[in-house]
């Protein structure tokens, strides 16, 4: 591929096998480092958290051994209000105060951290979403929707899960384990420390052998689930096939297939989950019997008071509880850790066509017919060339073979020939979805490749031969054009594409909704808002892509006089099929298997009695049988 000015052979594009070559698997520490900037942006309120979380811990440390001191202070002498009054109380609030506490700081800490997790899954996903639209038109033509939506929709799910059990529930138990486990062996002999720890080794290695064990059945699940849901989502955006071939029953019986895998794996996932249920439950009830015995004998022999007991007993209840969750705590992590890699994974797809580093804007020229403006780069003004371009989509089937020609500064270029002559390729080229392997592209005398995207976009506007619209109102399609564009505007737009009047006449107007991919439109009522949107845009260069091909001949008579009026002073490229659209081009390009085989005016190329000359022939011949054929009815 041409890299900096010099010409090269033909690269193997991105989609082949060299080059598309899945992503090495990411550690679950890469995953977690990924995300550590986006959370650090928030720091002061990620220290607030951790201060708050080891404060409520304490406070919940705290509880039992209050506990102990409460059921050893009721060891009084009948009769004795004193006491009573004095010890009891204040325990009593004491215990009150700490309860209250652990609360407060655990409230606090998700209060104070919510920013923070928030704010970090709006920065991702927006990022994700915004890398999406910045990836070239191959991948948009190889991805499948559905599944990359909720892989998506899954990742910044998983990020608030992770935040929330790995901050809210793993830290603060490894924090209360780490007091406990201290106290015990501080204050009593430390076999009791010795028990603890090596239940809870148990019980963590246990955890994650099984759990590590289980997590292909949970991903297999959620490919299937993907899988069902993309079948699904592709199905119902193209209805009107589904329809059209009658495969209702079809379309169900895909997806039920779909289904029956999912719940297959799901019942894999569900059985193995009770496994580790159960085995988690006979190690912590190993742990606990083994702790009751000791503090037992403990009491009997004289060396513990009940007190101590209580405590044992509650320290053990307050550890169990987050202990019962472990397994589900670490697989819910493992797999928000897998949804938020697969959305990385999305993040750092590789861009095929990237701004080269330092790319300045398109350099713009006077404006056509105005005289002044910000300079004429090599004198070009809006002229428009390709110089000896080679391209292939896939590098065993080229299209274009040393295309060469000029569209001069607001002059109208056609380009016709049969179906799969490389035609559209060149607007994706112009419009630089694709770079060429060979040769240049040229817009005001500057390489497209030299320039940002965004700036050689901004000077371009096309009416594509298939429209696709928003689920949105008339207006909402027309003015994206122009976002921010007024009501006028946009009806003055709708009147130079001859659609004022339709939307007038519905009922709502500019407001109706469109549907679903501009479904509730006919395809010339689409194609006219394409073009009423490319009109409001107003870019000095522009591109018809069989752009009437879905109306009717009078209509397309009537627009083809507004087409040429807003072609008027514009670099204007038109594709055409018809013939009988560009008798009026300034040149006509003849394009055969990728190259160009005749040019020049209308006049001239019927004159040559070539290709093109057939062509006109033949459609000529078709249209007067067509026109027989209605005038006999």
């Amino acid at each position: 591929m041409r890299r900096g000015g010099e010409l090269s052979s033909p690269a193997i594009p991105p989609s082949s096998p060299a080059a598309g070559a899945p992503p090495a698997a990411r550690g679950d520490w890469s995953t977690l480092k990924r995300l550590f900037p986006y959370l650090w942006e928030y720091k002061f309120r990620v220290i607030a958290a951790l201060a708050f979380m080891v404060a409520a811990k304490f406070a919940n440390v705290g509880v039992p051994l209050l506990l102990k001191e409460l059921v050893d202070a009721m060891d009084i002498k009948p009769g004795d209000a004193t006491a009573v009054l004095a010890v009891p109380v204040a325990l009593l609030l004491g215990y009150g105060l700490l309860r209250l506490s652990t609360t407060l700081f655990t409230e606090l800490r998700e209060l104070v951290f919510a920013k923070a997790t928030q704010g970090a899954a709006r920065s991702i996903a927006l990022e994700t979403f915004r890398h999406l639209h910045a990836l070239s038109l191959r991948f948009h033509l190889e991805r499948q929707t559905g599944g990359m939506t909720r892989d998506i929709e899954r990742g910044v799910r998983g990020i608030e899960s992770l935040i929330s059990y790995s901050l809210y529930s793993i830290v603060p138990t490894l924090v209360e384990v780490a007091l406990v486990l201290t106290i015990l062996a501080v204050k009593f002999d430390p076999w009791f420390a010795w028990i603890t720890i090596a239940a809870l080794a148990l019980y963590i290695v246990f955890t994650v052998m099984v759990t590590e064990w289980r997590t292909q059945f949970r991903r297999e699940a959620n490919e299937f689930d993907s899988a069902a849901h993309t079948k699904a989502v592709d199905s119902l955006l193209n209805y009107e096939t589904v329809k059209y071939f009658n495969n209702e029953d079809f379309e169900a019986g895909r997806y039920d297939q779909s289904l029956e895998r999912l719940r297959r794996a799901r019942l894999k996932s569900q059985t193995t989950l009770s496994l580790l249920n159960t085995g988690q439950q006979v190690i912590i009830a190993i742990g606990l019997v083994a702790m009751l015995w000791r503090a037992t004998q403990g009491v009997v022999d004289g060396r513990m008071t009940l007190g101590d007991l209580v405590m044992i007993n509650a320290f053990m209840i307050q550890l169990y509880i987050p202990l019962n969750f472990l397994g589900v705590l670490y697989r819910e992590i493992k797999q928000s850790l897998t949804d938020l890699d697969k959305m990385f994974t999305l993040m750092e797809k590789e861009r095929e066509i990237a701004d080269r580093p330092g790319a300045l804007p398109l350099r713009l020229p006077s404006p056509l017919g105005e005289g002044g403006g910000g300079g004429d780069p090599a004198g070009d003004d809006w002229t428009v060339r390709f110089e000896n371009v080679h391209f292939a989509y896939e590098s065993s089937r080229p299209i274009l073979h040393d295309v060469s020609f000029e569209i001069p500064s607001g002059r109208t270029v056609a380009v016709v020939g049969p179906s799969g002559s490389g035609k559209s390729t060149l607007a994706r080229l112009l419009y630089r979805f694709y770079d060429v392997q060979q040769g240049r592209i040229t817009i005001a005398g500057q390489d497209v490749r030299d320039v940002t995207q965004s700036s050689v976009r901004q000077v371009i506007g096309i009416v594509p031969q298939d429209t696709v619209l928003f689920n949105d109102t008339v207006e909402y399609n027309i003015a994206y054009g122009r976002p921010g564009a007024t009501r006028e505007q946009v009806e003055e737009a709708a009147r130079a594409a001859r659609i004022h009047g339709f939307i007038a006449s519905t009922p709502k107007g500019y407001d109706t909704m469109v549907g679903e991919r501009g479904l509730k439109l006919s395809g010339g009522e689409k194609q006219r808002v394409a073009i009423a949107r490319t009109l409001l845009k107003n870019p000095p260069i522009l591109i018809f892509d069989e752009a009437t091909s879905a109306l009717d001949s009078a209509n397309e008579r009537a627009i083809q006089s507004e087409l040429k009026s807003a072609a008027q002073n514009k670099t204007t490229l038109v594709i055409a099929h018809r013939l009988s659209t560009v008798v009026d081009a300034h040149e006509i390009l003849v394009v055969e298997a990728g190259r160009i085989i005749e040019r020049g005016t209308h006049q001239q190329l019927l004159a040559l009695g070539g290709r093109y000359a057939d062509m006109w022939a033949l459609q000529q011949s078709a249209e007067s049988e067509q026109f027989g054929e209605v005038m006999g009815m």
